[in-house]
């Protein structure tokens, strides 16, 4: 523990001091641009990979960036996305997989997980994936194999997003984007899923009409 608490009193003495004006704006309240849902592993650092200051994302993470399917059961997921989109509005909600995912091995080989039943039972909100990867991926190998899971996955939990009533009612509203982003421990690549494709293509790609908007926004100031 004592990383952590140098850790702590490092930021307390040099980052705090100049950041002091953001967190004073943030004591005050947060207004997130994206709900971001991803894996609990702890190779993935938020902040680091998307360049961003606290008071940006809202962060949601478990083992294998799973969200359950709606229903009238509470659980924390579920919790926290009526929170991020029904009270806080948020506009952009990020699901992101990631390579050398220990859920999605999981996944592959439920069976193997009896010790661990709670997390057995978790990864059935991915048997669909598992399911299309096993149809689809038969020949591929069990590198390219996992990497269709992960994106699979992805996709899944995008489609059980869509059953949360105040994801439904936004996304009726064109009040909130989608977005399904697989990252890559290795190479530091983000593919992000097309939709209209149906392809995984680069952020760049993905977002190449945002970026140049922003870009003249930016010089007309």
């Amino acid at each position: 523990m004592s990383n952590f608490a140098r850790g702590v009193i490092k930021f307390q003495r040099e980052v705090y001091p100049e950041k002091q004006a953001l967190f004073e704006r943030l004591s005050t309240g947060q207004s997130p641009e994206a709900l971001f849902i991803t894996c609990s592993d702890s190779r993935i650092e938020t902040a680091m990979l998307t360049q961003t200051d606290p008071g940006e994302l809202f962060i949601c993470r478990n083992a294998g960036n799973i969200v359950p399917p709606h229903t009238n059961q509470t659980g924390g997921m579920t919790a926290s996305i009526e929170f991020a989109i029904g009270a806080l509005h948020i506009p952009h909600i990020v699901i992101c997989g990631h390579t050398e995912c220990g859920a999605m091995k999981g996944a592959m080989n439920r069976d193997g997980l009896t010790s661990l039943p709670h997390v057995r039972e978790w990864l059935g909100y991915s048997q669909g994936a598992v399911d299309i990867t096993e149809a689809l991926g038969a020949g591929l190998d069990p590198d390219a194999k996992m990497r269709m899971l992960l994106e699979q996955n992805v996709i899944l939990q995008l489609q059980h997003l869509k059953t949360h009533p105040t994801v439904a009612v936004a996304l009726a509203q064109k009040a909130v984007q989608l977005h399904g982003w697989v990252y890559d421990i290795k190479t530091g690549e983000v593919s992000a899923y097309d939709e209209v494709t149906g392809t995984w293509i680069t952020v760049e790609e993905r977002y190449a009409a945002d970026l140049a908007e922003a870009a003249v926004a930016h010089h007309a100031h």
